[in-house]
């Protein structure tokens, strides 16, 4: 990826953040994160990543949401950013976080069942 591709993409993420706070209600699409944006090496395109707080549906629901509008989100982006042209926006789900803490739970599982082995193993004279 080469720098002004990564700078556009970090100032297109800056810009959606501040749009999706001001003019998208957390009541409509919930707590809305741009977490990565990847431009296409001529800049036409642009790849957003969004992290959604919710369960499935309200994830599925928001992101329809944001699909239905995504021409006047292209076109807000294009009067706060100069470009020659206004990226296409392609919005994909982030759930990075989603599977962190998926992982954090088998290995927190995992510890508990060491945990009782050991004691199994070791008890303690009282």
């Amino acid at each position: 990826m080469s720098v002004r591709s990564e700078k556009v993409g970090s100032l297109i993420k800056e810009e959606l953040g501040v749009l999706f706070q001001r003019n998208f209600s957390m009541a409509d699409y919930g707590f809305l994160t741009v977490t990565e944006v990847l431009m296409s090496p001529d800049l036409k395109v642009a790849k957003v990543y969004v992290s959604i707080f919710g369960d499935s549906e309200r994830k599925k629901t928001s992101l329809a949401k944001l699909e239905a509008q995504k021409p006047s989100i292209r076109s807000m982006l294009g009067h706060a950013v100069r470009l020659r042209f206004t990226p296409e926006i392609i919005f994909y789900l982030d759930e990075t976080l989603d599977r962190a803490m998926k992982l954090e739970n088998i290995f927190h599982k995992i510890h508990e069942h060491d945990a009782k082995k050991e004691d199994e193993h070791n008890p303690t004279d009282a």
